[in-house]
């Protein structure tokens, strides 16, 4: 019998394992899991060599995925100024002014983590509130959602866009009754006019809008390399085996790869191609080579990452009927019915996986469209098309994702009240009707959609207890409105083997079973012990990748 490289005992074992649901004990061997059973069952694994983990009644699991994250604008963030929490003008200005000092060259002072309503509900974010934090060096606040920046008056004029500025369809810099530009930019063709004043190199965005950097040194690729790095470890830190980004571009793959070939990826990671509205669909071919050329343990491409829309919050999300506060407006779709079909088809033709953000019941039904005909040119097959985010959903769609094998990929931190976001402008924008459609997760579920729950952060917060504890203790808005609540093992079943099934994973990743791979996650708690409430404070105290150690607190 093969000598276990370690035995995790004492454990209450959540396996995701139908067959064996739970156990207290597992052994390891190497890169895979060698049994799972009670402590005395694993003593046949033991050798001289074999190292022990008392996991002292706490939850071990297999390891989590981070089925939707943007991994190097997340790890580069944490250097920037993080405006978590942050209300109204002396709170900003206690957050940019220390900053400031401490960047006295640089060309543009970024602060992200912006609320909408940052200086109050209902209150827009103008330039004129910014230039009373600071007037003299050019300053952009990036929203939560990274859909929407505010600059200041300086800002913008250094930008050229004080008297506006015509911009693809479905970004806008909003202007003012007086005719000048209000420092509101949605969308990222709007305020990246803006983040040209920056001189830190520009790469805190790598990838975001799917271009390859113009020019690198060997500096900046070491420093990138590190920013990479810095990301691994983090979602390492608190139990992420497995991450799915939804950026993309070649660079990101070098860098990962670069890594990689140190023995120093240490948490699965998978790059897509972002197909842009401004890229020809042939530019799909650049797609297809990516997944021939990254394809190993740890590291490969082989998804489609577009945007049908924007974010509810600025109003660029698109809707079936116009927005609750703004008659008449319902929001530009990203892509042309047209062009979309013709682009999903082509991807599905070729075997790559597609992802599309849509927000508004409109951009779903959309993409949803897309899928449907791609599948009718191409023939029924596991595609495992994802459809990102879901905030509103139309009821004439539901159905419509069983029958064509759609993956609804949420975040429950990202409803409204239920973690972080505050419940304006995004409640009112909605209107009650359509409410009880709104992250409908409790819809999904029950017509057996498969669902894998994410952060995407840096959108919002990466801690996915923080996140199950979202998921457990939603609220509805209204008292008649369904929750669209989850249980804890339907949480942590969209964490694991939701995300594992997600990227065609579940064979090899998402549950411990005997010859599963190695992916496993420690808690310091258990997890079923703890209040509601509480899950949130429970973090991982042992992470491993194929039986490696990438984090022990």
């Amino acid at each position: 019998m093969t000598e276990a490289s370690l035995i995790i005992e004492n454990a209450k074992v959540l396996t995701m394992d139908p067959a064996k649901p739970r156990a207290d004990a597992i052994a390891l061997g190497g890169a895979l899991i060698l049994g799972v059973g009670e402590k005395a069952e694993m003593e046949a694994f033991a050798g001289p060599n074999t190292r022990r983990f008392d996991a002292q009644g706490k939850t071990v699991m297999p390891g989590m995925v981070e089925a939707h994250l943007h991994l190097f604008s997340g790890a580069y963030g944490l250097r920037l100024c993080q405006l978590d929490h942050v209300q109204g003008v002396e709170a900003l200005r206690e957050k940019v002014l220390p900053f400031a000092k401490a960047n006295p060259d640089e060309g543009l002072l970024i602060c992200k983590g912006a609320m909408y309503n940052l200086f109050g509900d209902n209150v827009s974010i103008t330039r004129q509130h910014l230039d009373e934090v600071i007037s003299d060096r050019p300053l952009v606040l990036i929203a939560a959602d990274h859909h929407t920046a505010f600059a200041n008056t300086i800002a913008m004029e250094k930008a050229g866009l004080i008297n506006g500025r015509d911009v693809p369809l479905g970004n806008e810099v909003v202007m003012g009754s007086d005719g000048k530009a209000t420092g509101e930019l949605r969308e990222f063709e709007a305020y990246k006019h803006v983040m040209v004043l920056r001189t830190s190199g520009g790469r805190e965005n790598l990838g975001l809008t799917g271009d390859e950097p113009d020019s690198v040194t060997a500096a900046d690729r070491a420093e990138d390399e590190a920013v990479m790095l810095e990301g691994l470890k983090y979602c390492a830190s608190y139990g992420f085996t497995s991450l799915h980004n939804m950026d993309g571009n070649i660079y990101q793959l070098e860098l990962l790869h670069a890594l990689e070939k140190r023995g120093e990826l240490i948490c699965r990671t998978e790059i897509p191609f972002h197909l842009t509205p401004s890229k020809p669909i042939s530019s799909l071919e650049i797609a297809r080579q990516m997944t021939a050329d990254y394809n190993s343990d740890r590291l490969r491409s082989g998804r489609v990452k577009m945007f049908m829309d924007g974010v509810i919050d600025s109003g660029t999300a698109v809707m079936v009927e116009d927005y609750a506060d703004q008659p008449g407006w319902r929001g530009d779709p990203l892509h042309s019915t047209e062009r979309f079909n013709e682009a999903a088809t082509e991807a599905d033709k070729h075997g790559l996986q597609i992802a599309v953000h849509a927000i508004g019941d409109a951009a779903v039904r959309r993409v949803l469209d897309g899928y449907e005909a791609a599948q009718k040119a191409n023939g029924k097959r596991d595609s495992r098309h994802r459809i990102e985010h879901i905030e509103v959903l139309h009821p004439d769609d539901l159905h419509r994702f069983a029958e064509l094998g759609v993956i609804a990929s949420m975040q429950p931190q990202h409803p409204p009240g239920a973690l972080d976001f505050p419940l304006e402008p995004w409640t009112s924008k909605v209107g009650k009707e359509r409410w009880p459609w709104s992250f409908p997760v409790q819809y999904l579920r029950d017509e057996g959609v498969p669902i894998a729950f994410a952060s995407d952060w840096p959108v919002a917060d990466i801690d996915p207890m923080r996140g199950v504890q979202a998921a457990v203790t939603r609220k509805p808005w209204h008292p008649d409105h369904p929750s669209h609540a989850s249980t804890l093992m339907q949480s942590l079943h969209d964490y694991t083997m939701g995300g594992a099934y997600t990227g065609f994973d579940e064979n090899r990743l998402g549950k411990l079973a005997p010859g599963m791979l190695a992916d496993v996650v420690v808690m310091d708690a258990d997890l079923e012990s703890l209040e509601a409430e509480r899950i949130g404070t429970a973090r991982a105290a042992l992470t491993l990748c194929g039986g490696e150690i990438t984090w022990e607190a």
